[in-house]
């Protein structure tokens, strides 16, 4: 493969890769979802829900999809800068009020998984002080693991093409 197309095929990978796991998530989610769940077990699970604040995954995803919206216009058409900026956000505020939408069908999805005697379990927990220290420090958690990974992946980049380079080499074949 000409090196050339190295990034178009790593591209093609990384979507053949998510196509695959936005259909297997959906594939193996519809039928979850359809289950019948008791009321009392949906409103502990949104509890759980309400308590780890899961639900700025909503607001993330809506500036996420404007910046990337801002971006794919302004790479088109630069001159038009502060109009779309100003069209974004009044899209972004259509979507004021709907985070419940998104925080309901999280709850859904933990009722499923979990029963009512589970969820109250969890729940507790993330009521207790160290529950809510979890809850409250998973975000900087979450950043820090991120950090961690991208050193690791840096790392292993380097690591590893050095081994497909040794490899080639071994083969006869000189980078």
């Amino acid at each position: 493969m000409a090196l050339w197309n190295i990034g178009n095929w790593a591209r093609s990978a990384r979507m053949m890769a998510l196509a695959a796991l936005v259909a297997g998530t959906f594939g193996s989610a519809a039928p979850a979802l359809a289950q019948e769940v008791a009321p009392e077990q949906l409103a502990m699970a949104r509890k759980y829900i309400d308590l780890t604040d899961r639900g700025a995954v909503f607001e993330t995803t809506i500036v996420e999809m404007g910046i990337d919206t801002m971006r794919q216009i302004i790479t088109q058409n630069p001159e038009i800068q502060e109009e779309t900026s100003d069209a974004i956000g009044e899209v972004i505020k259509t979507y004021n009020g709907r985070k419940g939408e998104l925080l309901d069908q999280f709850a859904r999805v933990y009722a499923i998984y979990f029963t009512l005697e589970e969820l109250t379990e969890i729940v507790a927990f993330y009521e207790s002080p160290v529950g809510q220290k979890l809850a409250t420090a998973n975000s900087e958690l979450n950043a820090d693991v991120r950090r961690v990974l991208q050193v690791y992946t840096n790392n292993l980049r380097t690591e590893f093409f050095a081994k497909v380079r040794s490899e080639l080499r071994d083969q006869g074949i000189e980078l």
